[in-house]
């Protein structure tokens, strides 16, 4: 979901979301974790968590099964909805898309949201708009329901 405030698009989230993708996040660590928050299409208001396999099962890479890629995308066409956040972990680094990530992005419409497990202490979260190579931030606010 978005919202504006000063000019400003904030990707809004339901805690329970955020806190299924930390989760999923430490318990890949120290491989990347994957997945996606889907939404009703057109709504931008993520409402399912869907755990994705990390194919390449890399402390530096990820890569969505092509399988069950092909499956949870068709089941999304199938309920209407669409990937709202794309989202994977960083285990070493910040929470920044690498040049990886941003060849790889295929979803313009999709919110790209990176968790930073470098400190077992804290993650960081933070969300991106990539669309034709482009990189763009945006303020993520988390609230406990829309």
């Amino acid at each position: 979901m978005r919202c504006r405030g000063k000019g400003v698009v904030v990707l809004v989230l339901r805690a329970d979301l955020v806190e299924a993708m930390v989760a999923h996040a430490r318990a890949d660590h120290p491989d990347e974790a994957c997945g996606v928050l889907a939404g009703p299409e057109g709504a931008d208001r993520p409402e399912r968590f869907i755990a994705m396999t990390n194919a390449a099962r890399s402390p530096t890479f990820y890569q969505f099964d092509s399988g069950e890629h092909l499956r949870v995308w068709r089941e999304l066409d199938d309920a209407d909805e669409e990937p709202v956040v794309i989202y994977h972990s960083h285990t070493a680094t910040e929470a920044y898309p690498s040049r990886t990530d941003i060849k790889l992005a295929q979803e313009p419409n999709a919110h790209y949201v990176l968790i930073s497990t470098r400190d077992p202490e804290q993650h960081e979260l933070r969300s991106y708009r990539i669309r034709e190579g482009e990189v763009t931030e945006e303020p993520v606010r988390v609230v406990d329901a829309y």
